[in-house]
């Protein structure tokens, strides 16, 4: 009986689990790396045009960027789906499958991002951006070389939070069938009352969302020293 349980469960790990483990991890890293660009630039602009602390302030345009911000950052995932699908639609050409959920990932998870970046830049000792600037370092160079080098455990530990947002948004991206472990889970798990296959998927997130926080917190570490 053991035996027959754990061949049938190769058999369903093969055929179903490791091909969603695959989905996963792309739409998770394509969205992540498309993400991390877009945030950055964003974060820039919103911390040089900061009306207190900014290089370069001006107030309509950090207000207006920041409403934007702040606007994306407050739809739940799943409605961030159905809100843009137009958009989506006219960028990535369709609406299902995984291109489909890593547009809305992108610009769900950049935003937020954006934030973490944006606070970390701005937690930079002032002293530090004085001592730059008068040794003539451009407000790019302030940016990128002093504030952006002295961020970076900040900007580490906040992007192992946004890691697990982005693995446990995936889980939601069989709403526009994109596949994944969630999907996997909750189609041929739950819905399935094949409970094996449901686990097996919550399980395997569970070790992945662990595995990206000890290599954020490794990263943290040595970023440190």
């Amino acid at each position: 009986m053991n035996s027959e349980f754990w061949i049938n469960w190769l058999q369903k790990f093969n055929r179903l689990m490791w091909p969603a483990i695959v989905a996963t991890i792309r739409m998770m890293s394509i969205s992540m790396i498309l993400a991390t660009i877009l945030s950055f630039i964003i974060a820039i602009i919103l911390v040089m045009t900061n009306p207190t602390k900014g290089l370069r302030p001006c107030k309509w345009v950090h207000s207006t960027l920041s409403f934007i911000v702040n606007t994306v950052r407050s739809f739940p995932f799943i409605v961030l789906i159905v809100a843009i699908a137009p958009v989506t639609r006219l960028v990535m050409g369709t609406m299902i499958g995984e291109a489909a959920a890593i547009f809305p990932l992108t610009v769900g998870g950049a935003p937020f991002m954006a934030r973490i970046i944006e606070n970390a830049l701005l937690d930079v000792d002032p002293q530090l951006i004085e001592a730059a600037k008068a040794c003539g370092a451009s407000d790019l160079q302030i940016v990128l070389k002093v504030m952006l080098r002295e961020a970076i455990p900040s900007v580490i530990n906040g992007s192992t939070l946004c890691a697990i947002n982005f693995l446990k948004s995936t889980t939601m991206a069989g709403a526009v069938g994109a596949g994944g472990l969630g999907s996997v889970a909750l189609n041929y798990g739950f819905y399935s009352f094949n409970y094996s296959v449901l686990y097996t998927g919550v399980i395997l997130l569970l070790v992945m969302i662990q595995a990206i926080q000890l290599f954020g917190d490794y990263l943290y570490k040595h970023s440190i020293k």
